[in-house]
């Protein structure tokens, strides 16, 4: 079976959270028998196929980019050629783009769209795109949500219940027993032993103000691992504040992040809008056994982490809710160990790399099989 991805980036030139995705299913789909190709857009598109672990990515030149959306013409004929190798088209959404080319290729292959999140920000460019969006949407065979959770409170999604299930979002287990994951000597004078951890692209949705706000006045250290636009503005919040138990470490090696997983006191995942549609920082905190604190906001994160289950979740956008769940994990460490055990316990029962990609496989059969 032949299976085409098309997303507006991907590894090497990115690796963001979709790209992620991708990389795990394709590649733990390939013993299974199936090859898949990635159609990715680029600013600098290769000429040859770029050979992945067990998978190809195909770059395509973009020739404009309006509000995150790369595009070009080009693409287009692109995906028309990859469509006539694929027995399934897998699709990712919120990408226009993709929408456009799909319905512009007039291909009736079988086609899979993976819901990542609705559109939560651009609401004006959201109207303008809404006739697209329904065209592109009642079209294709299936809808796959990462979560329960956005299939209750997606509004978009509740258009379409006959062709919408959930699949998890799942990461390969790096936790290896009896390794050290030894926290490295040019964080220990500002972290010591016990510390929260925040990891992850700081945007603004990601709710860090909150967090720097909760950090005021209190004793224990907060490592903020990761950079982004956001950044250059939390540090000030921080400056003024007067919350310098906050320390940025901006971004992190593989090596070091485990390290910052495996050593922390808890998880500290704020994010306050719906445009965090799962978190995948949290599936890797879970991995590490470490409790979680989150916010309610009506998506995946209070999928991963269950209430007084794996951590704890307060009202988002309340910095002194977060102060409080961050006080009972650091005052109660019999908690955080029963908590981050159940989180562990958790990760390897529903959000393994090797589960999402048998449940997607048996979407592809499914499909291929009624084409």
């Amino acid at each position: 079976m032949k299976v085409l991805h098309f997303y507006k980036t991907h590894k090497p030139d990115t690796i963001g959270g979709v790209e992620q995705f991708i990389d795990h299913v394709a590649k733990n789909v390939a013993p299974k028998g199936v090859q898949t190709r990635v159609l990715a857009m680029s600013a600098n598109a290769a000429s040859e196929p770029i050979q992945m672990d067990n998978y190809e990515v195909h770059q395509t030149q973009s020739q404009l980019d309006f509000a995150s959306t790369p595009m070009s013409y080009g693409a287009i004929d692109k995906f028309k050629k990859h469509a006539l190798w694929a027995d399934v088209i897998h699709l990712h959404y919120p990408y226009p783009f993709a929408d456009l080319a799909y319905l512009a290729s007039g291909t009736t292959k079988p086609t899979i769209v993976t819901y990542h999140s609705d559109i939560v920000r651009q609401k004006l460019l959201s109207a303008v795109y809404e006739p697209l969006k329904k065209r592109f949407l009642k079209k294709v065979d299936r809808l796959v949500a990462t979560s329960p959770n956005y299939v209750d409170t997606s509004k978009t999604l509740a258009q379409f219940p006959n062709k919408t299930s959930v699949i998890p979002l799942g990461l390969e287990d790096t936790l290896i027993e009896g390794e050290a994951f030894t926290l490295p000597e040019k964080w220990r004078p500002q972290l010591g032993e016990r510390y929260f951890l925040f990891v992850g692209v700081l945007r603004y949705y990601k709710g860090l103000k909150d967090l720097v706000m909760a950090a005021k006045s209190s004793h224990y250290p907060i490592a903020i691992a990761g950079d982004g636009p956001e950044r250059a503005g939390l540090e000030a919040l921080a400056k003024t504040i007067g919350a310098d138990n906050v320390h940025f470490l901006g971004q992190v090696s593989a090596e070091e992040k485990s390290a910052l997983l495996k050593n922390c006191t808890g998880f500290v995942f704020p994010s306050n809008q719906r445009s965090e549609a799962f978190g995948v920082s949290l599936i890797e905190a879970a991995m590490f056994g470490k409790p979680m604190i989150t916010c309610e906001i009506g998506t995946g994160t209070s999928y991963v982490n269950l209430a007084n289950v794996t951590g704890l979740i307060c009202p988002h956008s309340e910095p002194n809710a977060l102060r409080w769940a961050m006080d009972q994990l650091w005052s109660d460490q019999g908690l955080a160990l029963e908590l981050g055990r159940n989180a562990r316990a958790r990760f390897q029962a529903h959000f393994t790399a090797e589960q999402m990609a048998s449940a997607y496989l048996g979407v592809y059969k499914e499909l291929f099989s009624t084409a």
